[in-house]
């Protein structure tokens, strides 16, 4: 298995998106809760006083870049087009965060 990290920012009005945040928190939920060989963290951005509105990120684990991209697109965010999104591998050099 390998890191990778998924950034987003809405690209719509805070009222279209709500109805879909609400369905990504449950579809994370859902994962954490039924998936044992899923691992992933997910959570918002904010700046320096604590306001969110800098997008979101998450951090899980997938075989390679393509399985990464497929369990992406099922996040309800993307499939309604909520958010723009960056998806990349990250390789961790220092502290203690593992797969093993």
């Amino acid at each position: 298995m390998k890191w990778f990290i998924k950034t987003e920012q809405f690209c719509k009005p805070y009222p279209q998106v709500k109805p879909y945040l609400e369905a990504h928190r449950e579809w994370v939920r859902s994962l954490r809760e039924h998936t044992e060989q899923q691992i992933v963290v997910s959570g918002y951005r904010v700046d320096e006083n604590d306001k969110p509105g800098g997008g979101g990120l998450m951090i899980f684990a997938a075989q390679d870049y393509d399985s990464a991209e497929a369990f992406v697109k099922n996040d309800p965010l993307i499939k309604n087009e909520c958010v723009d999104y960056q998806l990349n591998r990250w390789i961790p050099e220092t502290g203690d965060i593992s797969l093993e």
